[in-house]
């Protein structure tokens, strides 16, 4: 008999759901295709069901047809993509999650104080490069406390911070250490800014480790948060393996094995944890169980194009 614990909570956040709803609202409003800039949040499945239903996913909006209905996807987007889709009138529906446009606004709101800002984040995250270009100030991009030590400000007394949403407290603690340590007028936002989502699944992950021989990631290997939940799991001593489905599942890894942790990254559904569930009863009998942890109950409202479907 093989133990599987679920991790509590996993799989969808609220920003995501509305991502994904909001393209589902405008494909029933307004018909395909229905065109998306990037993958409307970072999960394979999600994109190719919508891909199926009429969403076409294109790298940049010059690649949308006149007059095409175009949403923005999850992780926002740079200014000059929202003053290009303005060029070319096109009407756009925006589905970036609250919590980053809310890090996009304390960015605005510091620039305007006229202070540098150091974004903490993932070079070459579609987040990042949004965040970079919504902010009309100079931003430098820190991903690692080693980082700091190499930043060169215009002046040291007015500096600000900001972070990635999908790294949670204890991501950014270091780094966060780090820059206080050496601008100590630094400002950046209240702890309680960070992603709920982010912070709740990788606690849900450490409470996972203590309990269990190996952990699953179910989570698409583009997928920030995904990767991190994986990288918890091995720095806590337990083999940890991202998944995309259950086809990824490999029977050596069972071997000597008696309990199995399932989590999922938040742009993962729980579709994909139930077929993980699935494929773990061909290597035997399964007796499943789900962690005590955190309710989450945040829902976002949507945009006014799709608000009444």
């Amino acid at each position: 008999m093989l133990r599987v614990v679920l991790a509590q909570p996993r799989g969808f956040c609220a920003g995501v759901e509305r991502a994904i709803e909001i393209v589902e609202r405008a494909l029933k409003k307004y018909g395909p295709p229905i065109y998306v800039r990037h993958e409307i949040v970072h999960n394979r499945h999600v994109v190719e069901d919508l891909r199926k239903r009429g969403a076409v996913f294109v790298d940049e909006v010059d690649e949308v047809p006149p007059g095409a209905i175009t949403i923005f996807s999850a992780h926002g987007v740079a200014k000059r993509v929202e003053q290009f889709a303005a060029e070319r009138q096109l009407p756009v529906i925006d589905a970036t999650c609250p919590l980053v446009a809310k890090v996009h606004n304390e960015g605005r709101r510091y620039a305007a104080q006229g202070r540098d800002i150091v974004l903490v984040g993932h070079a070459g995250h579609a987040e990042v490069e949004g965040t970079i270009g919504q902010v009309p100030g100079t931003v430098h991009l820190v991903q690692t406390a080693e980082d700091v030590a190499k930043l060169n400000v215009r002046d040291p007394t007015k500096l600000s911070y900001i972070t990635q949403t999908t790294l949670s407290v204890d991501d950014t603690r270091g780094i966060i250490a780090a820059l206080k340590a050496r601008f100590p007028s630094i400002v950046g936002p209240d702890v309680r800014d960070i992603c709920y989502a982010t912070q709740n699944r990788q606690q849900a992950v450490r409470e996972l480790a203590q309990d269990v021989d190996i952990i699953l990631v179910v989570g698409s290997k583009n997928s920030s948060n995904s990767n991190r939940l994986r990288e918890i799991g091995e720095e806590l001593g337990k083999p940890s393996y991202l998944i995309d489905d259950a086809s990824d599942l490999n029977a050596s890894w069972f071997d000597k094995v008696s309990s199995v942790g399932v989590t999922a990254g938040a742009s993962a559904p729980e579709l994909l944890v139930q077929g993980v569930l699935d494929g773990l009863r061909q290597f035997g009998e399964i007796e499943v169980s789900t962690l005590a942890g955190a309710a989450e109950d945040v829902r976002f409202r949507f945009p006014a194009q799709v608000a009444d479907v």
